[in-house]
């Protein structure tokens, strides 16, 4: 007796694996367009080759804004072209963004070996990273019914920019006192340096597909929602994280300083002064994550991301989208945040 065909929906891990191989070839012959030097600093920081152009296997990124492109897409009916169009702008957007931030940020490495600004100097990584910006203009200019996609990427790219220069600013301002970070003001961060690039990348896959605008900016909220949880559980391993899962020492943005959501959760409380302390030292960090976890820095924070997952559930829930997809992006949305929560 045969077998009936599984009917389980798909893992997190076989959408992102199915979009990475969809977009990969795309992505690869946008990047060929480039001038050849500055193609290879492109293709050096999405892991491709070695400084030089010799091929390479480095680790890349996830994936997940170019699969919510293509789920974007699919979700509304649209055609394949659709998707792996907005999953290149996406990801030369981001490629974009993490060069920039690693200079800004001074990060000497980035998944496991030198980040370009190390390998290839500081000018000629700030080159690449406008180049790749530009190519994800061009990409989504030439698209049929582009103009609401450049609409859609250039909101996302200002939000970008606007979270960049509040990360920057928060790190100067103090831990207590009247110019302290809020806790909401740090989510509007999250909202702009993360979500907005997620909340674009589900909404251009839907609006090259030709969805209607109410369904467009479901997505983009739905995105939006989902990159502020996902900022939030990121600082929560930043502290408590198994360094297996997160591939950085246990405490580590509490060596480094950082203006996290748990952290800025309990400096909202009693305990503020003497957590102020220890932050400062930087000698501590143990005696700084029990400080905050006894402050309910921790569990406010697993509670806000539920929240905007709840949230982002909603935001898809109030629009028309094809069934199966759907069903893929609740698997992404828990892949992204399930770590902790």
């Amino acid at each position: 007796m045969t077998a009936a065909p599984s009917t389980a929906p798909p893992t997190a891990a076989q959408v992102l694996h199915r979009c990475r191989d969809l977009v990969r070839p795309e992505l690869e012959r946008a990047v060929a367009r480039l001038h050849p030097w500055v193609g290879e600093m492109a293709a050096y920081s999405f892991g491709w080759c070695e400084v030089g152009g010799a091929p390479a296997t480095a680790p890349g990124g996830k994936g997940v804004r170019q699969a919510l492109a293509v789920l974007g897409a699919e979700a509304v009916g649209g055609p394949a072209r659709a998707g792996t169009t907005a999953a290149v702008a996406v990801e030369l957007v981001h490629a974009f963004s993490l060069l920039h931030d690693d200079i800004m940020d001074g990060d000497p490495t980035r998944r496991g070996r030198p980040t370009a600004w190390r390998a290839y100097g500081t000018g000629p990584a700030v080159l690449a990273g406008d180049a790749l910006f530009a190519l994800a203009v061009e990409t989504i200019a030439e698209a049929p019914a582009g103009a609401p996609g450049l609409r859609l990427l250039s909101t996302a790219l200002g939000d970008l920019v606007r979270g960049q220069a509040d990360d920057l600013q928060f790190a100067d301002r103090p831990w207590l006192g009247p110019d302290r970070v809020r806790p909401e003001a740090y989510r509007a961060l999250a909202e702009h340096k993360t979500g907005a690039l997620l909340g674009c990348a589900a909404a251009l896959g839907a609006a090259l597909g030709g969805a209607p605008p109410t369904t467009v900016a479901a997505l983009d909220r739905a995105g939006r929602e989902l990159g502020i949880a996902f900022q939030i559980v990121d600082d929560v391993l930043g502290v408590w994280g198994d360094p297996a899962v997160t591939g950085k020492p246990v405490h580590n943005d509490l060596r480094a300083r950082k203006k996290t959501y748990p952290v800025l959760v309990a400096l909202d409380t009693p305990v503020a002064g003497r957590l102020a302390g220890l932050l400062d030292s930087g000698e501590r960090p143990e005696a700084a994550a029990a400080l905050i976890e006894e402050a309910g820095g921790r569990s406010a924070a697993l509670r806000e991301a539920r929240r905007r997952i709840a949230a982002a559930r909603s935001a898809l829930a109030a629009v028309p989208l094809d069934a199966g997809t759907e069903r893929e992006l609740g698997a992404l949305l828990e892949f992204l945040v399930g770590r902790q929560l």
